[in-house]
């Protein structure tokens, strides 16, 4: 999914030179030498794997190779390939500047020590972007530690680089996972936070993994990943969809087999595919679609089947989706009335409110239930039989936008109130009381749930219980809602499960 109005920090404001501290810390391949301000210790550009280059390109990532002295950790690593705008700004998933294949590396803000009373909890951040652009390095977390939350932001393996299958990579893995990259790295950076955490005053049994869009997604596949089990004791999905189509090794692999072809590697061995250079891989194919897929070996099923199944890593989770998700949509549908012929009639009906406003209101609405709120309450109603489940939908409009007619939550919209940081699209000039008020109630949310478990803040939020089919609404007047949208989200339910082969209750 794309990453729009994602948190950008660029090169990380330390207040000033004046102000700034260096800190050290020591992780297993090294010494760190980061930078401290008024609200966090922070180290960033930190590899927690090896460079996935070489023989490394479509391999499991490995650990990090050792360095001597003290690393520069003050400063921004680069982001993963992937396509850059020409002109320097931000791509779709907020990235800009430097790329390197080397990049499986995060950043780490982490409480000054004089504000830690024990362990603190700690935060994993996947962004978004498609699976295919963005960077852990655009989100900064100081007021998750200010709060006294180690929050870790990761690179990941993008695109062609990151979710790739081919028959000649299969057959040299030999029984190692293969394809799902990026999904690979995800695990290997938890796997570094239990790990080297403790050094920054973390809690390696208290992390909560979260992320949005495309980190969302895969959020849920790492739940539904056994390998993954006990490297993390909470999750928080913002609008990652949970409904998934079983794309399996075979499909991807013919996938692969085709990018090959375009490329004029028709018979293509191991070695030839990891010459490609990766500006090339990418140019080639920027219309695939990519992310965590069935390859049998890590992801042995859809996030889906193992909610359906009640095989999902069960532990506490945060789920939700937003009012405006049809932005992903663009700004004009030429195609409303074709696209609005083809909804069912019972979902036409569903959706009367929306329909009696034109073709374009009632495909917008239905996209969003239909990709991100339907299966966020699905997955909530699934979660809940074993450990709670807390649903939300954010409908927050901020006051930059409501001058301009923007009346609902575009996609990402609620990323800068969950990190309570505005970023440098956003002037605090035009940060209004009531935004304000909303980032300090929902960052407040996600603060708590990192440290007890529940979302115990500023609001009753209840656990979903699909007898009583209530979320928390996170909007100009918030509050709980009972049986939220339930008419069409039953629509889009009893219109998407049959096709998912979901496994028998």
């Amino acid at each position: 999914m794309l990453q729009m109005g994602a948190i950008i920090v660029g090169a990380l404001s330390l207040a000033s030179a004046a102000q700034a501290q260096d800190v050290t810390v020591k992780v297993e391949s090294g010494v760190l030498a980061g930078a401290q301000t008024d609200r966090a210790r922070i180290f960033k550009n930190v590899p927690y794997a090896a460079p996935p280059v070489g023989d490394l390109r479509w391999a499991p990532p490995q650990r990090p190779l050792a360095w001597s002295g003290a690393r520069d950790a003050a400063t921004n690593g680069p982001s993963c390939p992937q396509q850059m705008k020409p002109d320097g700004t931000p791509n779709e998933g907020s990235a800009n500047g430097p790329i390197s294949e080397d990049c499986l590396q995060l950043n780490v803000f982490a409480p000054l020590k004089e504000k830690l009373g024990g362990k603190a909890p700690v935060m994993v951040w996947l962004h978004g972007g498609s699976h295919r652009t963005g960077a852990g390095w655009i989100y900064d977390g100081q007021n998750f530690a200010r709060d006294g939350v180690v929050l870790v932001s990761i690179n990941y393996r993008l695109g062609p680089l990151g979710y790739f299958a081919h028959p000649a990579l299969s057959k040299a893995a030999g029984k190692a996972p293969v394809g799902n990259y990026g999904l690979m790295d995800q695990i290997a950076a938890l796997e570094w936070v239990q790990r080297n955490i403790a050094a920054f005053g973390g809690d390696p049994k208290n992390v909560t993994v979260f992320g949005e869009s495309a980190g969302g997604m895969s959020t849920l596949a790492i739940l539904a990943t056994p390998k993954a089990k006990g490297l993390f004791q909470k999750a928080a999905v913002q609008s990652g969809g949970g409904w998934s189509a079983p794309t399996t090794l075979a499909d991807k692999e013919a996938a692969g087999v085709a990018v090959a072809a375009k490329l004029g590697l028709e018979n293509a061995g191991v070695a030839d595919l990891r010459a490609v250079p990766a500006e090339r891989l990418i140019a080639g194919t920027l219309t695939d679609d990519y992310g965590p897929f069935v390859d049998g070996r890590l992801l042995k099923e859809p996030p889906s089947q193992a909610f359906a199944a009640g095989r999902e890593i069960d532990v506490p989770l945060i789920i939700g989706a937003n009012s405006g998700e049809d932005s992903l949509m663009g700004r004009s549908l030429p195609n409303a009335s074709v696209m609005a012929a083809a909804i069912p009639a019972p979902a036409k009906a569903a959706y009367a409110s929306e329909a009696a406003k034109g073709d374009e209101a009632l495909v917008r609405a239905a996209f969003g239930d239909r990709f991100m709120v339907a299966p966020a309450r699905w997955i909530a109603a699934e979660a809940a039989n074993g450990k709670p489940a807390w649903l939300y939908h954010f409908s927050y409009v901020g006051s930059r936008f409501r001058p301009m007619g923007v009346t609902s939550a575009a996609h990402a919209a609620e990323i800068q109130y969950v990190f309570e940081y505005w970023g440098r699209r956003t002037p605090e000039s035009m940060v209004a009381a009531d935004d304000k008020a909303m980032a300090k109630l929902m960052h407040g949310c996600w603060v708590a749930f990192a440290k007890t478990g529940a979302p115990s803040c500023d609001i009753a939020w209840p656990a979903y219980d699909p007898a009583k089919d209530q979320l928390v609404e996170f909007g100009a007047q918030s509050g709980v809602r009972d049986a939220f949208r339930k008419p069409q989200l039953d629509v889009q339910q009893a219109a998407v499960l049959p096709t998912l082969s979901l496994p028998a209750n």
